[in-house]
């Protein structure tokens, strides 16, 4: 579910710690009222069997003539009410929650077993209270107002129980998930060829400290294995081309047969082109982009391909669209699709036609690249861009370096754009790029 609600570790520690303290607030406020409920059920006990002992007393020194006279005279000066009690009244016991039940237990024990707690008489509701004053019965019943209730949780606490929570959770949350946060952003840049990121190694967590310590350790050597891996590369470079164009000067010089010479020439340029590729490949990923305008890249290596029996060109591209790129990466990209439609592109004979076109989207530019060969099996699709890997059975000739696509796909990577590559359904084969667009 996490992974399908696209829910990051932050979100779903703070959802955690707010249910968490939410909870244990609920949990606290239903602990305190239980608490509560018992001093508060005898001090209401003990405030109304006061009245109770108290009406008693003046009833029980009174004519029982005047004691009609004395319960009105109560009645229109106190804030309770006493009555005679018959013994046709109907009521229903003051039991309705645990609260009421304690309440009317601890009346009885005050005031003795013969006295009922009722919470209605004759249809009529209140805290009623029977007692006798010798051989009398009597009701008192007291004010709703002076009813004893718990206390309930106001809007405002609730409120404020709920804005404490969701604060308390972001804070927590952030400061569990910082360390990792600052691991994954210097993750990212160790992707992008930032080898220079560190981590901090000096934080009270142990288990973090050991793990910063780590990834600082794996930086350092990748580091150092970019650092070697370019300065090898250029070493093979010099000393692969060195001998290459020794040996074009003194074949152009010696060999006398026009055709030997050229093909020998061409036997070189192959191999000088070949090392190019694995050059590209092996580039560093450390590129700034810029605004460059498309269709100028576009026209630019387009022209670069001018043999019409070969390949033939045809761009699409609006005026004054532009991307955020660099322009040399750019350039490669451009110049690998162009060469695989060259060689792979064609059929029968004929030259490679390819159409580019140009679509501005939203956040990006989608610009198309389509041949009308003869495609690629579907099963090979997304073998095309593995470095070394040649589909078509001609590759097998040494022609290539079976690392044009790959080159495609990394440059674009380092611009933050994206390559698809799709068959045509009436034959050919597509190459979709996503640039960002340029604002």
């Amino acid at each position: 579910m996490a992974r399908r609600l696209g829910l990051s570790l932050f979100w779903r520690t703070f959802a955690w710690l707010a249910l968490l303290l939410l909870g244990a607030g609920l949990a606290w406020q239903a602990a305190f009222r239980q608490l509560d409920a018992e001093p508060r059920a005898l001090q209401a006990a003990q405030q109304l069997g006061d009245l109770v002992l108290l009406s008693r007393a003046a009833l029980a020194d009174v004519e029982p003539i005047q004691r009609l006279l004395l319960l009105k005279s109560m009645e229109k000066r106190a804030t309770v009410k006493v009555q005679v009690a018959e013994p046709r009244d109907s009521w229903e016991a003051y039991d309705f929650d645990p609260f009421a039940k304690r309440l009317a237990q601890a009346l009885v024990d005050r005031l003795g077993p013969d006295t009922a707690v009722a919470r209605r008489v004759n249809g009529e509701a209140g805290l009623w209270v029977r007692f006798y004053t010798g051989r009398d019965a009597y009701w008192l019943r007291a004010k709703a107002e002076s009813h004893a209730e718990q206390p309930r949780p106001r809007a405002w606490w609730l409120l404020v129980v709920l804005v404490a929570t969701v604060i308390g959770s972001a804070i927590i949350a952030g400061l569990i998930n910082r360390p990792l946060r600052e691991l994954s952003i210097a993750a990212h840049r160790i992707r992008e060829g930032e080898y220079d990121s560190r981590l901090n190694e000096h934080t009270l967590t142990s288990e973090i400290r050991e793990v910063n310590r780590g990834f600082n350790r794996m930086a350092r050597v990748l580091a150092k294995l970019e650092q070697d891996r370019s300065v090898m590369m250029a070493g093979i470079s010099h000393d692969l081309r060195t001998p290459l164009a020794r040996l074009r000067l003194e074949t152009e010089m010696s060999v006398n047969d026009e055709m030997a010479r050229n093909a020998m020439a061409q036997d070189i340029d192959q191999l000088d082109a070949i090392i190019a590729k694995f050059m590209d490949y092996a580039r560093p990923g450390d590129i700034k982009l810029q605004v460059v305008l498309l269709s100028e890249i576009v026209e630019h290596e387009a022209q670069l391909f001018r043999n019409p029996d070969q390949i033939r060109i045809r761009h699409h591209i609006p005026a004054g669209l532009t991307v955020m790129g660099d322009p040399t990466e750019l350039g490669r990209v451009l110049q690998n699709i162009f060469e695989n439609a060259r060689r792979y592109g064609r059929q029968n004979g004929e030259p490679a036609r390819v159409e580019v076109i140009a679509q501005a989207r939203a956040q990006e530019v989608e610009l198309t690249l389509r041949d009308h060969g003869p495609g690629v099996p579907e099963t090979l699709l997304s073998e095309l861009t593995k470095p070394f890997f040649r589909g078509d059975a001609a590759r097998t000739e040494a022609t290539g370096s079976g690392l044009g696509l790959a080159i495609v796909e990394k440059a674009l990577a380092r611009m933050g754009g994206h390559l698809e590559i799709a068959n045509a359904s009436d034959g050919g084969l597509i190459t979709r790029i996503r640039l960002q667009r340029a604002a």
